[in-house]
């Protein structure tokens, strides 16, 4: 029989630890990118709870706000998990300049010119602009990047605690510091794009107006030391795990 008692203790449940589910999702947000909304992991946390309000045993001896956290927490990755963060083409042709790149920096020890990218990968020049234009808005960072074999994962990892702690501080402060050192080895031109876009917050066709290129010169620029950066920064996530 339906127990109105048991149901008015799981509404004060869910009512209780709202706020954990939205202290989570904004602790998640500061790892992200920005075309992830925050609603729609609320909206995961907010299923995680419910869940765990349902299935949760006092009797399993555990405190249920730790239940909660893990049921919560878990529902947002899974949500993380099965989102398209750019499209299938982005990423391939992202991911096919981040190859070529490497390789050549692995065989020449220096960042390599468009039309040494462009050979290596067997394409004339104004293809490879075009893959350029192909990947913008290319994250810095995939999810499935960061998946290790042992099961960890840069979200598990980085993502273990709802409130921001010294490690998280750290972890901060240390990503910042790679992140500098791998801008200061692009290219001069690339460098000095990514200052204006990211610094100084200037947009591409006001950075090509500096330049003297043309906004679609910027994006394809753009593109190709985000492909640089990513691989360093990768390197970086999988050595801070």
């Amino acid at each position: 029989m339906y127990n109105s008692a048991e149901a008015s203790d799981k509404n004060a449940l869910v009512r209780e630890y709202l706020p954990l589910v939205k202290r989570i999702a904004y602790h998640l947000m500061t790892r992200l990118p920005a075309s992830v909304e925050v609603d729609d992991l609320i909206q995961a946390g907010m299923l995680g709870l419910l869940d765990a309000v349902s299935r949760f045993d006092d009797d399993q001896g555990a405190h249920f706000e730790t239940y909660a956290t893990q049921r919560i927490r878990g529902s947002m990755l899974d949500e993380l998990r099965d989102a398209d963060w750019a499209s299938r083409n982005v990423r391939k042709a992202a991911r096919q300049i981040e190859s070529a790149i490497h390789v050549l920096e692995q065989r020449n020890g220096r960042p390599p010119s468009e039309q040494e990218i462009a050979s290596e990968m067997r394409l004339d020049i104004n293809t490879y602009f075009e893959m350029l234009n192909d990947a913008r808005g290319a994250q810095l960072l995939y999810y499935e990047d960061l998946h290790e074999d042992s099961g960890d994962d840069f979200l598990d990892r980085f993502a273990d605690d709802v409130s921001m702690g010294p490690f998280d501080v750290l972890a901060s402060r240390t990503f910042k510091r790679a992140l500098a050192q791998a801008v200061a080895l692009l290219p001069d031109r690339e460098k000095q794009l990514m200052g204006m876009y990211y610094e100084q917050e200037m947009n591409f066709k006001e950075i090509g107006a500096v330049l003297g290129v043309s906004e679609s010169r910027v994006c394809q620029l753009h593109s190709q030391a985000i492909s640089r950066l990513r691989g360093k920064l990768r390197d970086w996530a999988v050595i801070s795990g």
